[in-house]
């Protein structure tokens, strides 16, 4: 069973109490120099640090008996940073011109009646930075003091915890080599002249106590693993580390501390008393020499704190406006000097990075040796390329969208033929009742009415031939391109590259060896390349840190002087820039040599040539596609145009058609009546007529003297229209969609890149024209020229659009399909 630890109720430490100070006034002799210097007005702006000021050092002066440790610690470390701030804008010296009423006193620490006293601010700093690193416990050589004791504490939780007797051992080792070091600074000088004997005793014998106390621990382990003739050896050495420390020690230790090696000395020697029993009785070993044996294990469990960070004062903003002409000018100059290096090697290493991309490049590196290894590229923008390719469908979803050709086409024609149907069957009921009233039927033909809207039929007719034309031409592009653009539909696209091989035969078969020779040779630039990255963040961050305005406020000498001293810290730097850079040219040299040998080996002319190959079958798969895709966005858009218009025309049908219907009705009851002898008259008109106006209420009566004629080209646009009368055209209409009496629509797209003059019309979706006379009423019975018109000849219907021969010049001489 192992005992509990010998130091768990003597855990004695050493503390380095406060040193004292005197009283000083730093707020007068600084506002002052603020007056003198500068002005009235810049020392009240400054008021509130000159206050600060003055309360952290009243606060330091006051004693930290009331304050908690880490409080006091963080008040010493905030009048540090102020301290540092004071420094940097007010010369402290003996000088005329200076700060010259402000003395620092430093009190010692164990000899509290030795002091020293300067007009000096860095002696303030220096002491103050001292005591304050005393108190964190990071201070110089005391610095392995106060990790010894962290490390202790860390020891005696391990202990509490119950850890197993092998983590214990290397934690307590640890805790004594702490303290050797430790023992180790405080005996020679500077230290041994200002730390008590009793100090020195004190950290003597800790470190022979966790030295035993590492032994046992560790002993327990070997006992438990039956290595008796170790822990006979360990337990021994431990019992000599105890006897020798209590004999050489300085007197003075606390005697909490002679009991706990007592104790343990006790422990080890009980423990020893039975090992060597056992080993008499039992095991028969023979026992090794301490010297030979190995150091005992150990672990640290605690580190110091950088003190550079803790008292970083560059961002302390105190008195930070203060900054005299003098100084600024001279600060000035120096940054100017200083950015001219940082600016001259930041360019030397920028250009020694592209050196080295250029230089692989042209070696084709590392593409020919990730090619040999399965990971082929790219070129970024046929990447993409390609890419876009493959997210809009690629080749595969052509055939979909010349699906979507073919149902808009159907859909046209079907259009054309219900509005040809529906013109027809009109047509048919006019002749009827030609045939069958005679001379007696004067309304106009269907024919004459309808020659426009059947000329814009047949332009529609002709639209979509010469539209279905271009869309067999596509298919047949589809077809004969589907191997070519077959090559986008492979994924990933690298897999339709060549890929770089060993050589099927080889006299000396060395290729592994220079294939890892030549990848060893550019990790070595690749890491050139990072040290030179680093080497560039460490030039900025040292001119980060670069403040010498302090230096230059208080230089009595010449600026130049203090700048050549300032500027030669960056001479280490820019040795290694160029060390880096030399060492890059000599590796880019031996790796030519290096990729020389593996083209040969490997064949990479032919390689590349049939890479180029690749490149350039998929460039033209991507522009064969991108045609093809273009042609069908073409015909789709002109499918849509053309359907909008036919939509129109077929409205403007309906309405003729309904039109006439009513007018028909008319004629036959007024037909009727002068066959039956009845006639209706009004003695206060002399004529009458039908005619419905495109507003107001429907089928309004009035009396008027005009002919009025039936015309498809006034016809509104409205679903459900009031039928209008016809109005015969005021001037020739020439042939041509946009220019019929329905006004101007919007013309749908030539099938696919048509000129202008080709054979697609122009329609324009505006409201037609309305004539003058439009809407004008008639009544039944009235009589005029619109029926007086000669008879149609029976059978003299116009024929079909389909029928019509297309006006329109062939397919080749239009759009994409023109070679």
């Amino acid at each position: 069973m192992a005992s509990p630890s010998s130091t768990t109720t003597t855990n004695i430490m050493l503390a380095i109490f406060e040193k004292k100070t005197n009283s000083l006034d730093l707020y007068r002799p600084l506002r002052n120099f603020i007056v003198i210097n500068y002005s009235e007005r810049e020392a009240q702006n400054l008021e509130d640090d000159l206050e600060t000021l003055k309360q952290l050092r009243s606060d330091v002066e006051r004693g930290g008996a009331s304050d908690s440790p880490s409080a006091r610690r963080d008040l010493l470390q905030n009048y540090y940073k102020a301290l540092c701030a004071v420094e940097s804008r007010f010369p402290i010296s003996p000088d005329a011109d200076h700060v010259n009423t402000v003395s620092f006193t430093w009190f010692d620490a164990f000899k509290t009646k030795q002091k020293a006293s300067q007009q000096n601010i860095h002696l303030g700093i220096s002491r103050k930075l001292n005591h304050a690193g005393c108190v964190c416990g990071v201070c110089g050589n005391v610095r392995r003091l106060m990790l010894a004791q962290a490390q202790e504490c860390v020891y005696e939780n391990t202990i509490a915890k119950g850890s197993s007797p092998g983590v214990c051992a290397k934690i307590s080792r640890q805790v004594g080599l702490f303290y050797e070091e430790a023992l180790a600074a405080l005996s020679v000088a500077p230290l041994n002249q200002h730390f008590d004997k009793a100090w020195i005793a004190h950290v003597q014998l800790k470190a022979a106590l966790f030295y035993a106390e590492a032994c046992y621990r560790y002993s327990l382990e070997l006992h438990d693993k039956e290595e008796i003739a170790e822990e006979i050896a360990r337990l021994k050495s431990g019992v000599s580390a105890l006897s020798e420390a209590k004999k050489s020690s300085p007197r003075g230790a606390a005697q909490q501390l002679l009991d706990a090696i007592n104790k343990l000395e006790t422990n080890l020697n009980r423990n020893l008393e039975r090992a060597v029993k056992e080993n008499d009785r039992v095991y028969l070993m023979r026992v090794p020499p301490a010297s030979s044996l190995a150091p005992l294990p150990s672990f640290s469990m605690v580190k110091p704190l950088p003190m550079n960070e803790v008292l970083d004062a560059s961002k302390e903003k105190m008195f930070a406006s203060l900054v005299p002409d003098s100084s600024a000018k001279a600060l000035s100059r120096y940054t100017e000097m200083l950015d001219d290096i940082i600016r001259t090697q930041a360019e030397k290493l920028q250009q020694g990075s592209e050196l080295a991309r250029v230089r692989l490049k042209e070696m084709d590196l590392p593409d020919s040796i990730l090619a040999l290894e399965g990971n082929l590229t790219l070129p970024t923008a046929l990447k993409e390329d390609v890419e876009a390719v493959q997210i809009c469908g690629g080749p595969a979803g052509l055939e979909g969208e010349l699906q979507q050709l073919k149902d808009l086409r159907r859909v046209n024609h079907e259009l054309l033929v219900q509005i040809e149907e529906q013109l027809q069957k009109e047509a048919m009921e006019d002749s009827q009742f030609r045939n069958q009233f005679g001379t007696r039927w004067t309304r106009p033909q269907s024919s004459t009415l309808t020659k426009n809207l059947q000329d814009r039929l047949n332009r529609f007719a002709g639209n979509l031939k010469q539209a279905a034309e271009s869309d067999a031409r596509i298919e047949r592009s589809v077809r004969e391109h589907s191997a070519l653009m077959s090559i986008l539909d492979r994924r990933p696209i690298e897999s339709a590259l060549p890929t770089l091989a060993k050589p099927m035969m080889s006299l000396d078969a060395n290729e592994d060896a220079v294939v890892g020779a030549l990848k060893q040779s550019l990790r070595q630039l690749e890491t050139l390349g990072a040290q030179r990255a680093g080497l560039e963040d460490m030039l900025k961050e040292m001119k980060r840190k670069d403040d010498i305005l302090p230096k230059l406020m208080t230089s009595t000498g010449s600026h130049e002087d203090l700048f050549r001293k300032e500027i030669s810290k960056y001479d280490s730097i820019c040795e290694e820039i160029a060390q880096n850079l030399e060492a890059q040219e000599q590796l880019l040299l031996h790796i030519q040599a290096q990729n020389d040998q593996f083209a040969a080996i490997f064949n990479l002319e032919d390689y590349k040539a049939s890479r180029e190959k690749g490149y350039r079958q998929i460039e033209a798969a991507i522009a064969k596609f991108r045609e093809i895709k273009e042609n069908i966005n073409e015909g789709l858009k002109f499918y849509v145009t053309l359907q909008d218009a036919i939509t129109i025309v077929k409205q403007q049908c309906s309405d003729f058609v309904m039109t006439r219907n009513i007018q028909c009705r008319d004629m036959i009851d007024d037909v009727q009546r002068q066959m039956s002898g009845l006639s209706f008259q009004d003695g206060k008109s002399t004529t009458g007529g039908h005619s419905f106006p495109s507003a107001g209420p429907p089928y309004h009566s009035q009396r008027s003297n005009s002919q009025q004629q039936l015309d498809v080209g006034n016809m509104p646009n409205s679903s459900h229209p009031q039928p209008p009368a016809y109005q015969p055209p005021q001037q020739p209409i020439a042939s041509g969609y946009a220019q019929t009496p329905y006004g101007s629509q919007q013309q749908p797209p030539p099938p696919y890149h048509a000129p202008v003059s080709g054979p697609y019309p122009s329609p324009q979706h505006q409201p037609p024209a309305v004539s003058h006379e439009y809407g004008q009423p008639a009544y039944p019975g009235w009589r005029g020229p619109y029926y007086n018109a000669p008879p149609q000849q029976p059978g003299s219907m116009p024929r079909p659009p389909y029928t019509v021969p297309s006006p329109y010049p062939p397919h080749h001489q239009s759009g994409y399909y023109r070679q």
